[in-house]
Order: structure tokens, then C-alpha cells, then sequence
């Protein structure tokens, strides 16, 4: 009886090896933006009750929010929304240059509300070094008294970072191992910053847009930004041996191969915006389309639900925001998931994005270890 059960053991123990392992997977978001146009606000803002019903609805658990209203945050109390703040650039010379504004913003954005709601992130400007190229300098000590600032009041898990535009931040994206970080002459950046996320835990921040790349440059196909399958649909990068079947991952690993060439190989990275306009007032973009922009976010999302992550980065990046919640009026493009009023746009599943469990080897680990008691038991 004894041979029969360590048989029988034995024979669970392999059949576990052969057992898949649900791996850590992205966490899926939505950005909020609010209108700014009064009238817009009057007549199609979305309240925060809205908002929260719509991230239930859509079953998003992460919420970037561009204009960080505390009503919004408010809100969101008690549930299990994780939110990405976002400080206005305007604000970002200011903090720089006087702590005190830095500390003021978190009294009123976060202090009141952490850690009933869970605050993850804060992103100090989003493309700032594009809305204020003049300023760059400004930057990394506004993010280093933002940083500080929560240190001094006890607040250690919130991580804090700044977003960057693909387009203008990485030069040369194809093939993405000849990428590389691109600053204005006489700026020393990006160095600093990524050594400052290194130190603190945080993770690199960028928006990335298969669609704005595709528009830039006429050689790539539209399948390829589009995640569709067909079998010339890729592109090779022949100094790492990298076949590319989309452009989303093509575009993250650029971003990858940029920090690797920076001396910094294991930050983690947030893509704080991506998309696909349902619409545009432009003549020339046929490609901004309902179709299309569904076409997009349903490839996207069962992309990173694989669990495959990037030919470079195998463990992908850590969160994906789709920008953005809803649709506003009298805008050039159409980017929302959501109408104006509330509706839905697309059928997508964005439920059960993100999911972890032990790595196999401590799983097996466990297994054989109770195996052996149980073994001790029996023999005794």
C-alpha cells in the first residue's frame, strides 16, 4: 500500500509540472480627461458618480486621471480602482522651483483621500517636455520635491514618475534596437531621471500611439498597428532577431532598447496612454474609424491578456491606459470608449486583465515538500 501511494505521488507531482501557470499579466485602465470648453462642461461632463459607474460597468479597475479633480477621487473611496494622478504642466515650474506648491497640491489631492483610495502613481505633467520644451531643466527637481514632499508626510508607496510622448521622445523606432532617448542640445535628462526611478522603485512612463506612428511613417502596413494576423504582416529587426507582428510591441521595445543603451535595463513601464481615434474631423484621416479604432482596442486587449509580453520585455509592461473614458464634443478626433452620454461604443471584455499566482518552481517546491511529510506520516 505504501509503494502503491508513493506511485501515486509521484505521478500528481508530474502531472503538476504539466500544469499551465496564470502568469502576472498588465493591468488594464482607462484615462479621464475632463472638458475644459464651459459649454462642454455643462452639457456632456461626465460627474464622478458617472465615471465610477462607468469603470463598474466596463469592469476597469485602474483610472488615470488627467485633470486630478477631487471630486473624482472622492469617489472613488473604498473600492478597488487603483488611480494614476496626473499634475498639470503648468504646475511643473512652479513645484520646481518652491517645495511648498508641491506640498499644497498633495494636501489637497491626496492627503485628504489616501489610503482609502488607492492612490499608486503620480505623474508629475504628461508630455511635458513637449508642451514646455523650454523648461525641460525643470522637470526632475519638480519631481524630486514631489517625491520628497510625500516622504515628509509618511507617504512611502506612492510612487512618482512623468510621461513621456514616443513620438518625440525616442528617435529612430525602427529597428527598435537601434533606438535611443532624444534630448535638445545642452539637456542631460534623461540619465537622471531614469537613475532617480531606479532609486525609488517607480516605473517609466510613456504614451504610445501605433496610430500617430503609422500616420508618420507611410512603410508600415496597417495590419501590423492594427494587431491583425496575416502572414507577411510583420517586420524583422536583424541585430537582435526580433520578428515583429505588431506595432505596439515594436514601439515598447524600442522604448526598452533606449533604456538599455541609457545603462538602465530593468525599469518597469507604464504605457499611461494608448488608442485609436473612432473619428476625426481631418479629410485626410480615413483611418480614424469605428471599425478600425474597435479593430484596435480588441487586439489590444487580448494581446496583453496572453500574458506574452514583448519580444524584449517577456514580462511586459505593468499597465496599459486606453485613452480615454468617454468621447467629448466639438473635438478634432474621437478617442473615447464610451459616447458622450454614457453608451457604449464597442463590445470589448476588459474583465479579468490582470491576474497573478507563485512562479511553478515554488508551487512544485510545495507539492514535493508535502509530499514527503505526508510520506514521514505514513512510514512512522
Amino acid at each position: 500500500m505504501f509503494h502503491t501511494f508513493i506511485s501515486l505521488t509521484l505521478s500528481l507531482y508530474l502531472l503538476s509540472l504539466l500544469l499551465p501557470i496564470t502568469a502576472s499579466l498588465p493591468s488594464i485602465g482607462v484615462t479621464y480627461s475632463a472638458p475644459t470648453n464651459s459649454q462642454e462642461v455643462a452639457s456632456s461632463s461626465a460627474s464622478a458618480e458617472r465615471i465610477s459607474g462607468a469603470m463598474g460597468r466596463l469592469k476597469l479597475r485602474c483610472l488615470r486621471l488627467e485633470n486630478s479633480e477631487p471630486a473624482i477621487i472622492r469617489s472613488l473611496l473604498y473600492t478597488n480602482v487603483t488611480l494614476l494622478l496626473t499634475i498639470p504642466n503648468y504646475m511643473v515650474t512652479p513645484m520646481a522651483t518652491n517645495r511648498s506648491v508641491a506640498l499644497q497640491w498633495l494636501y489637497t489631492h491626496v492627503v485628504p483621500f489616501y489610503p482609502r483610495a488607492k492612490i499608486t502613481t503620480i505623474s508629475v505633467g504628461n508630455a511635458f517636455t513637449d508642451v514646455y520644451p523650454e523648461s525641460i531643466n525643470n522637470l526632475l527637481p519638480a519631481i524630486s520635491n514631489v517625491h520628497l514632499s510625500l516622504r515628509d508626510l509618511g507617504i512611502r508607496k506612492i510612487s512618482v514618475s512623468t510621461s513621456f510622448s514616443f513620438v518625440t521622445t525616442i528617435s529612430t523606432p525602427f529597428p527598435p534596437s537601434s533606438a535611443q532617448f532624444q534630448e535638445p542640445a545642452g539637456v542631460n535628462l534623461f540619465g537622471p531621471l531614469l537613475q532617480f526611478l531606479t532609486d525609488t522603485n517607480s516605473s517609466f512612463l510613456i504614451n504610445v500611439y501605433p496610430y500617430n506612428l503609422y500616420r508618420l511613417r507611410a512603410e508600415i502596413p496597417l495590419g501590423i498597428a492594427l494587431f491583425q494576423e496575416h502572414p507577411f504582416n510583420f517586420r524583422d529587426d536583424f541585430t537582435t532577431g526580433v520578428r515583429y507582428r505588431n506595432l505596439f510591441d515594436l514601439m515598447v521595445d524600442a522604448v526598452v532598447s533606449a533604456m538599455a543603451v541609457a545603462g538602465y535595463e530593468s525599469i518597469p513601464i507604464v504605457v499611461t496612454e494608448t488608442g485609436w481615434p473612432s473619428g476625426s474631423a481631418a479629410a485626410n484621416e480615413v483611418d480614424a474609424n469605428l471599425g478600425y479604432a474597435e479593430i484596435y482596442l480588441k487586439g489590444l486587449v487580448k494581446h496583453l491578456k496572453s500574458g506574452m509580453g514583448t519580444p524584449l520585455l517577456r514580462d511586459g509592461v505593468r499597465e496599459v491606459y486606453v485613452y480615454e473614458l468617454f468621447d467629448k464634443e466639438r473635438t478634432s478626433r474621437n478617442w473615447g470608449i464610451l459616447y458622450p452620454n454614457g453608451t457604449a461604443k464597442y463590445r470589448i471584455d476588459f474583465s479579468a486583465s490582470s491576474s497573478s499566482s507563485l512562479e511553478p518552481s515554488y508551487i512544485h517546491l510545495a507539492f514535493a515538500i508535502f509530499s514527503l511529510l505526508l510520506c514521514s506520516v505514513l512510514v512512522h
